[in-house]
Formats: C-alpha cells, structure tokens, sequence
C-alpha cells in the first residue's frame, strides 16, 4: 500500500497543483515535493534529454526514495525518455504523469489531435500515445500542433492569450479528431472551459493521474 508519493516537478505551480488535489483526493498519503526548474532549462536548451538531463532527473529520484517514496510521479512531460532509462534504476515503481493520459486517448478514440507549447513535449508525447496503443494492438492516427507562442506567452504571464491560441487550436482539431489531447498541464484548467463547445472529448493530465493514483495506492 502506497502512504508517501515523492513528485518531481519542473515548474513550481504544477507543484501547488498538486499539493491541492493530492490533499484533497488522499489525504492520508503523505507527499514530498521537489521542484528543479533547471531540468527545463537544459530541456529547452537543448530540444530534449541529453545526459545531464538523466542524470538530474536520476539525482532527484534518488532523493525521493531516500525521502520514504513507496512511489515516484514525474510531472513533467517532456522528461518521459529520461525516466525510461532511470525506472530500472530506481527500488520503487516511478509514474509519468502523462501515462494515463495516453492509455484514455487510446481508449476514447483513433484519430488523436495532440496540443503541445513547449517543442521538447512534442515527441515524448507522441511517442507515448503511440507505444500505449501498440500494447492494446489497436491502431492510431496522430496529429499534432505545437503552439509556440502560447508557451511564450504563458512565460509572460499572459495567461488570456495563451489560452485563447490553446482554445484556437482545440477548435481547429475538433472536426478532424475522435480525441484531442492537451500534452501539458499547463494547459489543464481548459478542460472545463471547453467540454461544452468542442463536441469531441479534450483531455488534460492531472486529474487523470491523480484517479489512477488514488487506485494504485491500495494495489501497491
């Protein structure tokens, strides 16, 4: 049974995000949180993982356990390669934030529409959704979009603009998709915003994970 989740995050508001719904939904599971925003830096810098990447994320992960982890959740997307080569490493089981959004998309649809802002969260993304479907021996169409300049955006707090390009881009993927995947948490509270007018279904991260958490807790 799960009683400590260590995060690994790579923005601090994702760790406030979670600090609230983790509390909420399992409020008797302690949480240690850290937050490291050079991995997003050496990220960016370099359009993905490299070596200093997995090994700071291998650092962290280490400090989680040590800290009394009976489980680890990377929230940060655009780190899934570097968590591949750390999981074996690594005595407790290590989530991606993004694996149950991937197993849902799958499950929702054929032609996945999949929004990302930063360059670095493009690929994993795909890749994931990809390698999810392949498991299931079910056949699926990505598409994708990389909004740019809402991440520009979103780093200068202009939170409208970002999320009217994100609303742009989910109405241009609506008539062409069964399911349209928002790759970032960052771009989450548009869920709500746009069940309502989409007509498709448009699915975020956190509470997905955050579900399946609250299920792995009793099986672990």
């Amino acid at each position: 049974m799960i009683r400590h989740i260590g995060l690994l995050h790579t923005v601090g508001f994702l760790a406030d995000m979670f600090r609230q719904m983790l509390a909420e939904a399992m409020p008797d599971v302690e949480c240690t949180h850290i937050v490291d925003e050079g991995i997003l830096k050496l990220l960016m810098e370099n359009d993905g993982v490299i070596p200093a990447v997995v090994r700071r994320v291998s650092n962290q992960a280490e400090l989680l356990m040590e800290s009394g982890a009976d489980l680890i959740l990377f929230t940060c997307s655009s780190t899934s390669p570097a968590v591949d080569t750390v999981r074996p490493l690594i005595d407790v089981p290590i989530m991606k934030i993004d694996e149950p959004l991937a197993d849902m998309a799958v499950e929702t649809g054929e032609r996945i529409g999949v929004i990302t802002t930063a360059k670095t969260t493009m690929k994993p993304s795909v890749d994931l959704i990809q390698s999810r479907a392949a498991k299931k021996g079910k056949p699926v169409d990505v598409i994708t979009t990389l909004e740019a300049e809402a991440f520009q955006a979103r780093l200068a707090g202009k939170i409208d603009e970002h999320d009217d390009m994100i609303k742009a881009a989910i109405d241009k993927f609506s008539d062409n998709c069964d399911v349209i995947v928002l790759a970032q948490a960052s771009m989450a509270h548009l869920v709500d915003q746009t069940k309502d007018s989409c007509g498709i279904p448009v699915l975020a991260s956190p509470k997905l994970c955050v579900e399946t958490l609250k299920v792995k807790i009793n099986e672990i």
